[in-house]
């Protein structure tokens, strides 16, 4: 919802008019380009005359649907959040497969950089279980540096917003991430990131290792040197702890955000896959 809720704030920012689930128009504008975001059951049950874009967010792999464009060769698009995952399904869908990542709201981040700053790190974690957490925490321990944690899917976006504020710098904790809108928020809130980059396979374990093996994925997959430090072991991040700590005030996450991931920006680069759709169709 989050893709869809974004592009339609960077097309109200650019001056796009759209239409939001009116489906009484597009069935009566046959010739019109349908966008199916989130919600491929929308494309798999009904019988659509339209052509399509379809993405992103509707499923994570092309084996739910290999033959897509041959079975709906009305599909023109099929849009994906990175580019790791385009690279993953470009086997099956070829060129018809385009990384178009979500804006992020820039206006609404910002305020959550302001004021004093109550904790050393921000401890994002989506590896719940994982020993690598307890190593860290033992690292920052040792250091007396403070922290506070949020879990993946246990919080709202205003819990953290308030976190974000009171803290100098996170530590993202994941395996891999298609897009990552929760990193590109904080780095957009001007908070630096401390990145563990496993690298390896896609272990998302609806596909891994019994339907999918593919690599290498990223957990940061919009990055530059702006955004922070990666490290990819717990020798690796006692390493670079310091590194990091020092360059504090020298990074410029936002600024990566600002120049690449804005809700105008991507709302532009949807624009142009829809007007390079158009003119196939015509």
């Amino acid at each position: 919802m989050m893709i869809a809720v974004n592009l339609m704030k960077g097309l109200d920012k650019i001056g796009v008019p759209y239409r939001f689930n009116d489906y009484k128009y597009i069935k009566n504008h046959p010739e019109e380009i349908a966008c199916i975001i989130g919600k491929p059951n929308l494309l798999f049950e009904k019988k659509w005359v339209n052509p399509v874009i379809f993405g992103a967010g509707v499923y994570s792999h092309p084996i739910e649907c290999p033959d897509l464009f041959t079975k709906y060769p009305n599909v023109k698009r099929f849009l994906v959040p990175g580019e790791w995952m385009r690279k993953m399904c470009a086997p099956y869908y070829l060129d018809k497969v385009i990384a178009c990542p979500a804006g992020i709201d820039t206006d609404h981040w910002q305020t959550a950089a302001a004021g004093p700053k109550e904790f050393d790190f921000l401890i994002y974690n989506k590896i719940q279980g994982d020993q690598l957490t307890n190593d860290i925490i033992e690292i920052l321990s040792k250091q007396n540096l403070t922290y506070q944690f949020i879990s993946y899917g246990t919080y709202t976006q205003h819990e953290l917003k308030h976190r974000l504020a009171n803290s100098k710098a996170a530590i993202f904790l994941s395996k891999s991430e298609t897009q990552g809108l929760a990193y590109q928020q904080m780095l957009a809130a001007g908070i630096p990131i401390l990145a563990w980059e496993k690298g390896g396979y896609w272990e998302d374990p609806a596909y891994f290792p019994h339907r999918v093996k593919y690599r290498p994925v990223s957990a940061v997959p919009y990055w530059d040197n702006r955004c922070g430090i990666k490290f990819n072991t717990i020798v690796d991040f006692e390493v670079k702890l310091p590194a990091f700590l020092n360059n504090l005030n020298h990074f410029q996450p936002r600024a990566y955000i600002l120049e690449n991931l804005t809700l105008e920006k991507c709302a532009v680069q949807y624009m142009e896959i829809y007007q390079q759709v158009k003119k196939e169709i015509k």
